[in-house]
């Protein structure tokens, strides 16, 4: 793979991370404003997301909705373990251990994507992947105020959803993979949603589903969680992975908790404390050392052979990095 289209890679995984940074924002708010329950939120994000993809494809590039039947698995696969997966069971471990703990433990996924990719994709596992790795590990769990007692609520369902929206979002990222290798980024995001919806409609409380409904002023903000975050993100999440091994992106996405923090900070005036900034650094770090290692691993041009004068040679040779 070259240089730029990997270059291009972590500018598409970056800006999905900024744009599901932003899901906190909209979270919060909707929460705040109208007291919806995390899984009726999650139900309108992946219902209006679906909705505008899928109508915008059958009207404008029909053919992006064709698939192949060997493919139908990968996409079920991303779809209800993937998307649904850690949808849900992210909402109940923010419910139960609170946002904290279940933010470290989502931010295992790069953990389970790197090994599984190791084992089963045939993408190397490096020194530099693993101080990667656990650099944006424990970055998330600075961000996160993990060493804040008061932010801590262990308990043993708590830790058991956390772990297994983690799992459930590593299993995302590996199907997705797959997936964007044979179909473009617009398709395989449309038939996550298109099989992850069903799993989400079995844990709704419809009554609560009906109150969304009608309050145009909720339906204003649930609209602007699809068309941001959950398309933006989700979209630009499945380019990138047509640039970059499973694992290196699932590490360069680590950037999401920093963005949250930063957008609080800028809206909420919540305060940033000394450890989330360095968290932020050590994340930062994680994804530099990324790039300057593909950077310095890149493929260099090799000079053509002279067989004119020594100055053309020379120039030859200068052009081509030589």
């Amino acid at each position: 793979m070259d240089s730029p289209s990997r270059a291009r890679g972590y500018f598409l995984v970056l800006g999905a991370a900024t744009a599901w940074g932003a899901l906190g924002l909209f979270y919060t708010v909707i929460t705040r404003l109208y007291a919806l329950p995390p899984e009726t939120i999650v139900f309108f994000r992946a219902s209006l997301s679906l909705l505008m993809l899928a109508g915008a494809l059958a009207l404008f590039k029909r053919e992006w909705l064709r698939i192949q039947r060997r493919d139908v698995p990968h996409f079920v696969g991303m779809g209800v373990l993937g998307l649904a997966g850690t949808y849900v069971m992210y909402a109940y471990a923010v419910n139960t251990a609170g946002m904290s703990v279940s933010a470290i433990l989502m931010y295992t996924a790069p953990v389970w994507v790197t090994l599984y990719a190791w084992r089963f994709l045939g993408e190397g596992l490096g020194w530099y992947k693993g101080l990667a790795l656990l650099l944006a590990f424990a970055g998330a769990a600075l961000v996160a105020q993990v060493y804040n007692p008061a932010n801590l609520l262990l308990n043993l369902a708590g830790v058991a959803w956390g772990l297994g929206a983690g799992v459930a979002y590593g299993s995302y990222i590996i199907f997705n993979k797959y997936v964007v290798r044979r179909y473009s980024a617009w398709t395989a995001f449309t038939y996550a949603l298109v099989f992850g919806w069903p799993a989400l409609a079995l844990t709704q409380d419809w009554s609560e589903v009906g109150r969304a409904l009608a309050t145009p002023s909720a339906m204003f903000w649930l609209l602007g969680l699809a068309i941001g975050p959950s398309l933006g993100g989700g979209l630009l999440y499945a380019a990138g992975l047509k640039h970059l091994p499973a694992s290196v992106a699932s590490i360069v996405v680590s950037w999401e908790p920093v963005m949250a923090s930063l957008l609080a900070f800028a809206v909420f005036g919540e305060r940033l404390f000394p450890g989330q900034v360095v968290g932020a650094a050590m994340i930062v770090g994680s994804i530099v050392m990324l790039g300057a290692r593909d950077a310095a691993n890149r493929p260099r041009p090799v000079p053509a052979v002279c067989t004119q004068k020594e100055v053309d040679c020379e120039i030859l040779q200068d052009d081509n990095g030589g």
